[in-house]
């Protein structure tokens, strides 16, 4: 059987809805082994016309901020309206081992059982923007297969993700109560980003100061709102208890649809293509200068120098680029 035809006989188990199939085109499109790339470009050739037809839903905070349960009250809510729901939730790679705990499954364990529902924990691998690096088409592939309500959740390490904009229509920010200063948050760019801005884990003691928290945030953006075409608006919730969890996905889907009856949704869309052109324009070029061996070698070499003080990071890297052109011109000839 050729590549070609394997694709084409995995696309079509994917978009009849076999489980297994979606799961095995996910594991192939994460792979970084040369030949397993081959065949997940032939099968996303095949997934691409089928792709498109879904909410995009990015959930992005910082660690223990509820991501996970408010992804499950929302997934399980979005189930009852008739919605199939994906979330694909991203786990972060260990520096020494590049292993992931990949615990999100546990987490959602409603979601986990539903006949109509899909959730694939992946590793970040050697990103560090808080999706994995074949995010964007595992969103692809899970579209193709018929889920219509997908959730991307975010690794959740350090400063808010904001990468999670580049292949999402809505982004959810959630922060908990009392996060500090609202305009260091504008700092940050947050809120830029962001759609609904999410006070989480307004309850039990907590609930007065997420309150305030979500005033302070819509107080700070009310004095920056020229600088985005439209506000987004705050709330606060409670995950955990379910409240608020009912409007907020009322907001998704009545701003989701404004955003298509507009043409927003399209124009996003372009426009994030365009970037994953350049971004891939960049990871191939990466990847054939780096890929053999005697390259290797003087990239170590220069590491050394630029370690050692010999030369400024910038000299090696045109010394790089000159020497990689050489040896391309070379191979011609």
């Amino acid at each position: 059987m050729t590549i070609n035809e394997e694709g084409l006989l995995l696309a079509n188990a994917i978009r009849s809805g076999d489980r297994s199939a979606l799961a095995k085109g996910i594991t192939l499109t994460e792979s970084t082994l040369i030949e397993d790339r081959k065949r997940a470009d032939n099968l996303l050739l095949e997934i691409l016309p089928f792709s498109g037809k879904s909410h995009r839903i990015g959930v992005t905070g910082l660690p223990g901020s509820g991501k996970s349960t408010l992804i499950e009250q929302l997934g399980v809510k979005a189930l009852d309206m008739g919605y199939k729901v994906a979330v694909l939730a991203v786990d972060p790679s260990s520096e020494k081992s590049r292993g992931s705990i990949l615990g999100d499954k546990t987490r959602m364990t409603s979601l986990a059982v539903h006949p109509d529902a899909f959730i694939r924990p992946s590793p970040s691998g050697s990103s560090r923007t808080g999706i994995g690096n074949r995010t964007r088409e595992c969103i692809y592939l899970c579209e193709a297969a018929g889920f219509d309500f997908l959730f991307v959740e975010t690794v959740g390490v350090g400063q808010v993700e904001l990468e999670v904009s580049e292949i999402c229509d809505i982004v959810l920010l959630l922060l908990l109560p009392g996060a500090g200063d609202e305009l260091q948050g504008m700092k940050r760019g947050s809120t830029e980003s962001a759609d609904l801005i999410l006070v989480n884990k307004a309850d039990g003691t907590t609930k007065s100061s997420a309150q305030i928290t979500a005033s302070d945030y819509q107080n700070a953006l009310n004095l920056v709102s020229g600088l985005r075409t439209r506000a987004a608006d705050v709330m606060s919730i409670s995950a955990l208890e379910n409240l608020g969890t009912t409007e907020v996905l009322n907001k998704i889907i009545g701003l989701h649809q404004k955003q298509s009856n507009t043409g927003e949704i399209k124009t996003l869309r372009s426009k994030q293509c365009r970037n994953w052109l350049w971004r891939s324009i960049k990871e191939v070029i990466e990847e054939s200068m780096l890929g053999g061996v005697s390259m290797l070698d003087i990239i170590l070499k220069l590491e050394k120098d630029v370690t050692l003080g010999h030369i400024t990071g910038r000299i090696a890297a045109q010394r790089f680029v000159d020497q990689y052109l050489k040896s391309v011109s070379e191979h011609k000839t």
